[in-house]
């Protein structure tokens, strides 16, 4: 069962952490920590949650996360099968707010840095060039010890700051509104809906699982996730969909049954709600760009 939990990565005697990981699956625990993270995904796919928002993620996926930030790397389904021979690989960094003081931030030369570690609080997606200068940068981090580790993690931050290809994950005025104390309420949510999306779901069986009423439970997932349950549920069904449609051979109605739609009229006009088109046209223009 997912647990949120805060949790310190950084021994006392480092400023900072870098970590190769490799495993069947990526951590399944949503979770925030105060430090900040630096996560590049090198093998691996499925869906990312990152505060209000979840999105698809596939190899290369970069994300640079603030300080308790929610936020979980849910691998698809196949890398859970009792016969999977799949296997991810990251590389992830943790560092303090302390790595930087506020007494340097506030000079002429830490000027970008401070702004861009503000805008980490929404989390931030690296894309295009940026990322791609990243990758090599992140690798020899795990080779390097040392004054020149610390070099080479502010170069890391350094073109991360003054990059374009930077971009907010959460909508705009997003809090973690979640504490510590609190039970796992949404870590339940996480790992059921992701387990069972496929079936019928229904308001009352997660307020049951929360040990909530039903309009408690409304009032509560709203309040984590801007959206209502139902409006989520769509969000990962349609998610699911879209890799199908990208990485399988199947027909519509196969993928509209694979993700949970129960009837095929109903499937197409809520794809065609979130993302503009059909899913014959979105299946055709993804072939059309890619091929």
């Amino acid at each position: 069962m997912l647990k949120a939990f805060q949790k310190s990565r950084i021994p006392d005697s480092r400023a900072f952490v870098v970590k190769e990981l490799i495993a069947p699956y990526f951590d399944t625990n949503w979770h925030f920590h105060p430090e900040y993270q630096l996560f590049l995904v090198l093998k691996g796919r499925g869906t990312r949650f990152v505060g209000d928002i979840m999105k698809p993620f596939r190899e290369y996926d970069l994300v640079f996360t603030g300080p308790n930030l929610p936020h979980l790397w849910r691998n698809d389904p196949a890398y859970f099968s009792k016969d999977s021979e799949l296997l991810t690989h990251g590389i992830v960094v943790y560092f303090p707010e302390s790595l930087i003081g506020p007494h340097l931030l506030e000079k002429e030369e830490f000027e970008n840095l401070k702004l861009f570690l503000a805008k980490s609080h929404r989390g931030m997606e690296v894309t295009g060039a940026t990322n791609q200068a990243l990758r090599p940068l992140m690798k020899r981090l795990l080779e390097t010890t040392g004054l020149e580790s610390m070099a080479l993690l502010l170069q890391v931050l350094h073109l991360m700051a003054i990059s374009k290809d930077c971009h907010p994950i959460t909508q705009a005025g997003y809090t973690n509104p979640n504490k510590v104390s609190e039970e796992d309420r949404m870590s339940k949510v996480y790992a059921y809906v992701m387990d069972n999306f496929s079936q019928k779901i229904d308001l009352g069986e997660m307020a049951r699982l929360c040990n909530m009423t039903e309009s408690s439970f409304s009032r509560y997932f709203k309040s984590r996730m801007n959206r209502s349950f139902s409006e989520f549920l769509t969000e990962v069904r349609i998610g699911h969909a879209c890799k199908l449609l990208h990485e399988e051979m199947m027909n519509v109605s196969e993928v509209g049954f694979a993700s949970g739609f129960n009837t095929l009229s109903n499937f197409n006009r809520q794809f065609k709600a979130m993302t503009g088109m059909t899913p014959m046209a979105y299946k055709k223009d993804f072939q059309q760009r890619f091929e």
